[in-house]
């Protein structure tokens, strides 16, 4: 069988209201010869039956035991056949030729580059994220505080390569396509971390081992995160804390605490917010955040690792 160019792997934990207008932008609008992996994380046996016979086209991956976002990417990743790999959210919608535009931005970039991206748009057509800046660790304890934003925009200022394609330092997870050779390489995504910052922690290898992160502007899809959050915050954003912070330290124990403690200040403020809201105007969503912010605070010194954390809380 001959090889597809790219190999597109999306991973849907159970929400075929995401999964199904993703699919079908990405089966109307890709003008490259690929392949398509789902991870099915965690389906109902109704769900992914009818998912199926839905798309025969799809490869499916079941994936029904916790695994996160860099474990359920890898299922399908090992799997690949493309010269390059197409990681796509589930939230996504493809409205135009996507894949087929940055495969051909590779012929014109040099040849260290590894990952070209997008630009995301939000739900209302607003500009998401369009290449992302250096992100040092001061910078994720300054975000805890409200004390910075990141730039939703890197090209402002800068002079592109070609056309609309410009040099960046980071990616985020929802659309990125990259050569299949240097993820392989590169080992896939680190499973050590389980919701964040796979994205981060990819791009700084991808750039240590001394490869090119871009993104072309005049490319773009629409990610609706901002309207798919989930009711497991309070599992998800523990694990997503934890594993920021391991990353940021570098592995020094020092440099954790150093990180850590003003983090957890931040985030024991919220809780006390989010405790007094919940007493004064009871409602679920306030229960969440409130449940959501004391599961951080509980992570933050904690040894266990970001998994170890998402099945505490989910089960819990």
């Amino acid at each position: 069988m001959e090889a597809p160019l790219v190999s597109i792997v999306i991973v849907c934990m159970n929400r075929l209201d995401n999964l199904y207008p993703c699919l079908e932008g990405v089966r109307a609008h890709t003008g490259v010869p690929y392949e398509c992996f789902v991870v099915a994380y965690r389906f109902s046996p109704e769900n992914l039956a009818k998912a199926q016979a839905d798309f025969p086209w799809v490869n499916w991956v079941v994936s029904d035991e916790v695994r996160g976002f860099s474990e359920n990417n890898n299922l399908a990743l090992r799997q690949a056949r493309g010269k390059y790999c197409f990681i796509l959210n589930d939230d996504t919608e493809v409205r135009e030729d996507v894949i087929g535009a940055l495969v051909k931005d590779f012929d014109l970039l040099p040849p260290e580059a590894a990952i070209v991206s997008p630009r995301l748009l939000n739900a209302d057509g607003s500009l998401q994220l369009c290449g992302r800046p250096p992100y040092p660790a001061r910078y994720y304890v300054l975000q805890q505080w409200h004390l910075h934003k990141e730039p939703i925009d890197d090209t402002v200022g800068k002079t592109p390569l070609f056309g609309e394609v410009f040099a960046t330092s980071n990616i985020t997870g929802a659309a990125f396509l990259i050569r299949t050779e240097v993820f392989r390489e590169l080992g896939w995504f680190d499973e050590r971390y389980f919701f964040t910052p796979e994205d981060i922690a990819l791009s700084t290898l991808v750039r240590e081992k001394g490869y090119g992160v871009y993104v072309d502007r005049a490319v773009s899809l629409t990610h609706k995160w901002r309207t798919t959050a989930t009711r497991i915050s309070p599992a998800i954003r523990p694990a997503a804390v934890r594993g920021s912070l391991l990353f940021f330290s570098g592995g020094s124990p020092g440099k954790y605490f150093l990180l850590a403690l003003p983090v957890w200040l931040a985030e024991s403020a919220k809780r006390a917010k989010a405790a007094l809201l919940l007493a004064l105007h009871p409602s679920e969503e306030r229960r969440i955040a409130r449940d959501t912010y004391r599961n951080i605070t509980r992570s933050i010194f904690t040894r266990k690792s970001p998994k170890q954390l998402f099945i505490r809380y989910f089960h819990g």
